[in-house]
């Protein structure tokens, strides 16, 4: 059984910078990865200083090769299935039945979305159908532009992309539950509201070009933003007894770490601002912290 400083389940961009802070603290390290990133379908990325508009993966090819250079880190290519939490640290067991130890832990596991049953929708995902402005916005800026969303969320996604575009339409997908003053609100601002359910999304290789509704009608698009629904991409850290928020994501402080101490996580599995930018930092974080930790306990 191969024994390491810490293992991080995960080798997408908060991953690879845990490992980086760590393999420069000459920790060793191993990082397990199934390589299938969430993004896999994004044409490319943005908002990230120094990378704006490279594709997703050549940030991370740029990323791995980087951190290959740091010699006391490893790579396992394989799907951790299994985590158990032992006297003197941790246990992971693959999908291939390996397994390896470590003193600490790193969940850079991300989230998976839930998506809806929606004809089209998810060839779309990433790609013209988008969760986050910041991400996505500019590219689709002055576009015939929908929302697909309800109540407080939609009000609020409604400010945030109207400063983006001015042809903009809300659809809640079936009954509105705005408030009286948000209705009035988005009216004073030309924002058409449609309480039709959505039934398809007409495209070409990803890019949308109607909605089709669940009466026949359609409207003519080019972006439609969700905030969708989302589940843990690995159930390790709740089975280990990491406290969940209720609103999904894993529990951490400043440093990263979650309720279980040795075990911390970064990226989008504990953060709802999903971008490359917010995995890197949070892993980089993760690594610092819990090389701390090691630092202290051999001191």
């Amino acid at each position: 059984m191969d024994y390491y400083d810490c293992i991080i389940v995960g080798g997408s961009y908060s991953g690879l910078s845990a490992a980086m802070a760590l393999g420069r603290s000459l920790r060793n390290v191993l990082i397990i990865d199934d390589g299938k990133p969430c993004n896999a379908t994004t044409p490319h990325s943005h908002n990230f200083i120094t990378h704006d508009g490279k594709k997703p993966a050549e940030i991370t090819a740029i990323a791995k090769q980087q951190v290959e250079q740091y010699k006391t880190v490893n790579f396992y290519t394989g799907f951790a299935l299994k985590g158990t939490k032992l006297d003197d640290g941790f246990q992971i067991e693959t999908k291939a039945g390996d397994i390896f130890k470590s003193k600490k832990m790193i969940f850079a596991t991300g989230i998976r979305d839930v998506l809806p049953a929606i004809t089209g929708f998810s060839a779309c995902w990433g790609i013209s159908v988008i969760h986050c402005p910041y991400c996505h916005g500019y590219e689709f800026r002055e576009s015939k532009t929908a929302i697909l969303s309800n109540g407080d969320m939609a009000f609020h996604f409604s400010q945030l992309i109207y400063n983006l575009t001015k042809d903009l339409t809300l659809i809640t997908n079936g009954k509105s539950e705005l408030t009286a003053e948000q209705t009035e609100k988005l009216q004073k601002n030309n924002i058409s509201v449609i309480e039709k359910e959505l039934a398809e999304v007409k495209h070409k290789e990803g890019y949308l070009e109607e909605v089709i509704f669940t009466d026949g009608s359609t409207i003519p698009l080019k972006a439609l933003y969700v905030r969708l629904p989302f589940e843990q991409h690995s159930d390790i850290p709740a089975l280990l007894g990491c406290e969940i928020t209720d609103q999904g994501f894993i529990k951490v402080d400043a440093m990263q770490k979650t309720t279980v101490p040795g075990v911390f996580v970064c990226g989008d599995n504990s953060s709802f601002m999903r971008s490359v930018a917010n995995a890197v930092s949070s892993g980089n974080m993760a690594g610092a912290a819990a090389n701390r930790e090691l630092c202290e306990a051999e001191f």
